[in-house]
């Protein structure tokens, strides 16, 4: 079965080709990663390959309260704790680099100022998870954005390889930037998003101009190996409309990014989330276009992982909300032991419960004895 069987390509050293997909847990509430983050993640170091939840790359990137961050010393030690747990069982571990842009409120920022994002346009129909009007915890509307201008783009590029470096220097593998699910980078490349008319807005090159200079600034500061990057082609979350050139434009990010030879492309279906669903053939047409490692995730489970990469039409299969009640999931899935479904009101902040005291089948079993 080759889901089991180890993974070696453009850097990529994997005992095998599951992957354990980036999840938003907020459970540091003073942003930096402990013990209790290093335990969650060596518990579910059965995985070839981890991707951290979104990491904020700097004080305005943030949209949910206590998540960890990548732009302080604090922050790079407490990562330190996580990395060195799970190169302990032989996996390899990315951080997902995250700014969330305009899917954002003012309670997330410093100092109370207005989140950025391509243009001005709010996120009507999109929450934050912030502070409410009472000063309590809740999900709140979206605040409106400003436009980032020129030379504040060049520092959020700037931020992101930052944050590259501090995740190198934290013992991570390497990073994901978070292109994805209507966050900052996506609002860049959607062009009822990105109305911009300067160098930024308008063609599919402009419009995926700042993706691929912040890219080319973490290739930069921590090698095009240690580089990947999350897309959610089709996806509809936060506000995110269809456009005409929405298959040309991952046609072309395609090509793009297999030229900079980065560690990988990972996939998101996000009709496991309740939006819209990859169309038939999407994956074979952007395969043929990208000539590099390939990772699918959303909706993922044995069957359709085997059956895609014995296709040839990916390489790694990438597992979120299983992972969650099921530290074990690589076993599970090898021994067709079933799954534990996870408390999803626990999913989100809180500390241990719900975090790192699901067991694994062998621990239930014996229990049940």
């Amino acid at each position: 079965m080759k889901l089991f069987e180890p993974f070696q390509q453009r850097g990529l050293e994997l005992k095998n080709r599951i992957v354990m997909a980036p999840m938003t847990r907020a459970r540091n509430p003073d942003g930096i990663p402990n013990h209790m983050n290093a335990l969650y993640y060596r518990q579910r170091a059965g995985a070839g390959l981890i991707i951290t939840e979104g990491v904020a790359i700097s004080p305005t990137a943030s949209g949910v309260l206590h998540i960890p961050g990548l732009y302080t010393v604090a922050q790079t030690a407490g990562w330190k704790l996580v990395t060195e747990a799970v190169h302990a069982k032989g996996t390899k571990i990315f951080a997902q680099l995250w700014h969330v842009g305009r899917v954002s409120h003012i309670t997330n920022q410093p100092g109370g100022i207005a989140p950025v994002s391509a243009s001005d346009l709010q996120a009507l129909h999109s929450s934050a998870w912030a502070y409410d009007e009472q000063g309590k915890e809740n999900f709140v509307p979206c605040s409106k954005p400003r436009a980032l201008p020129v030379a504040e783009i060049a520092q959020v590029v700037n931020d992101f390889a930052n944050a590259a470096a501090n995740a190198i220097a934290a013992g991570f593998d390497g990073v994901e930037l978070h292109g994805a699910n209507g966050y900052l980078i996506e609002q860049f490349l959607n062009p009822f998003v990105n109305i911009r008319s300067d160098e930024y807005g308008g063609s599919i090159h402009n419009r995926s101009r700042f993706l691929l200079e912040a890219i080319d600034a973490c290739i930069a500061r921590v090698g095009a190996g240690k580089v990947a990057i999350r897309l959610t082609p089709y996806g509809g979350l936060h506000e995110m409309p269809h456009y005409p050139e929405l298959e040309d434009t991952y046609q072309y990010l395609a090509r793009e990014l297999g030229k900079r030879h980065i560690a990988f492309i990972d996939i998101m279906d996000q009709q496991s989330r309740g939006s819209f669903a990859l169309p038939d053939g999407f994956i074979a047409r952007f395969r043929k276009a990208y000539n590099g490692v390939l990772l699918l995730t959303g909706g993922m489970d044995r069957t359709k992982s085997e059956q895609y990469i014995n296709d040839g039409l990916i390489d790694l299969a990438g597992f979120g909300e299983p992972f969650i009640a099921n530290p074990d999931l690589p076993e599970r899935l090898r021994y067709g032991w079933a799954l534990t479904p996870p408390q999803r009101n626990l999913h989100y902040g809180g500390a241990a419960h719900g975090y790192t005291d699901y067991e694994t089948y062998r621990e239930s079993a014996t229990a049940d004895k």
